[in-house]
């Protein structure tokens, strides 16, 4: 480990910016990735969720247009768009920070087990800190404005924590740290040591078609990791429990029982709902994210 060094913001401050624009332009696809991920719960009452609506991912979004309107697909933007400002600008600015404490020169040794370590407790500290914000954009995709309260964002995380408590704001916490430290993990350490391997071969140069390159391949191995625990996180979180009747919409008890829960009643095969819209959104997210984060690195900011 590499004496420690002075905290640099600029990975905090382009990773948030970097996210953001990310996730505006992805949106949509996590909004169909969403509704497919919580229909056909068959041990659930709420009809909504129980029947299969969508057939797939283009049907779900002719299906939800037509529906409710193109403005639906983008339900759950500003707590999306407010979690990605502190999700990752904190998951970027930690994980090069730990990077920085580990070796002496990030970018000319990269040792895949330190990336990989580094992602995962990234990825595990942003998410938990975030989690509220992604509460309310979970439900707002699944369940469109219902979950609004007042019509306010604030009034919406108002109403979460009367309704259910503090704990409410953070339903799901396990789950989403665990997907957080698989997908931080993989996508990170997967993309800069394929493009540190890259350049160290010549045979390619540090330039967008490489970040094209490496953001693709490491986007693919982050969804084929993560989906399963994704699917458990989309419905932990969709799930309410009143404080005066714990046992209110209550189906899964923890992330370890909607798992079995889910593999039991509905196959293996459903914890990888929703893989093709996850891998079309993972994919584009981190093309646009790594590619926008490289380009700011050049600017004087």
């Amino acid at each position: 480990m590499s004496q420690l060094q002075p905290l640099n913001w600029r990975p905090f401050i382009l990773g948030g910016l970097a996210s953001c624009t990310a996730e505006f332009g992805t949106f949509p696809i996590d909004t169909t990735k969403t509704r497919l991920q919580v229909q056909g719960q068959v041990a659930i009452e709420d009809a909504k969720f129980k029947q299969v609506k969508y057939r797939g991912m283009l049907h779900a979004f002719i299906k939800i247009t037509q529906e409710e309107g193109l403005k639906a697909l983008y339900s759950g933007i500003a707590p999306a768009i407010l979690r990605q400002a502190s999700y990752g600008t904190i998951k970027i600015g930690t994980y090069y920070s730990l990077k920085r404490a580990f070796t002496d020169n990030p970018g000319e040794k990269e040792s895949l087990a330190v990336n990989l370590f580094c992602g995962m407790a990234a990825g595990v500290i942003s998410s938990t800190i975030a989690n509220p914000t992604d509460v309310l954009k979970v439900r707002m995709q699944a369940q469109g404005l219902a979950c609004m309260g007042n019509g306010s964002m604030m009034g919406a995380f108002m109403t979460i924590a009367q309704q259910e408590g503090t704990r409410g704001l953070w339903r799901g916490v396990g789950p989403t740290a665990q997907r957080a430290a698989v997908v931080a993990g993989v996508l990170l350490s997967v993309y800069d040591w394929s493009k540190s391997k890259a350049l160290e071969s010549e045979l390619l140069e540090d330039t967008v078609f490489t970040h094209f390159i490496c953001s693709f391949v490491a986007g693919l191995a982050g969804t084929v990791a993560s989906n399963p625990i994704d699917v458990v996180k989309t419905r932990m979180m969709n799930q309410r429990a009143l404080k005066n009747n714990q046992n209110a919409s209550t189906i899964y008890k923890n992330s370890c029982d909607c798992l079995i829960k889910t593999a039991r009643h509905e196959g293996v095969k459903s914890l990888y709902r929703g893989f093709i819209p996850n891998w079309l959104r993972l994919g584009p997210w981190n093309i646009i994210f790594f590619i926008t984060y490289e380009q700011l690195k050049k600017l004087n900011i």
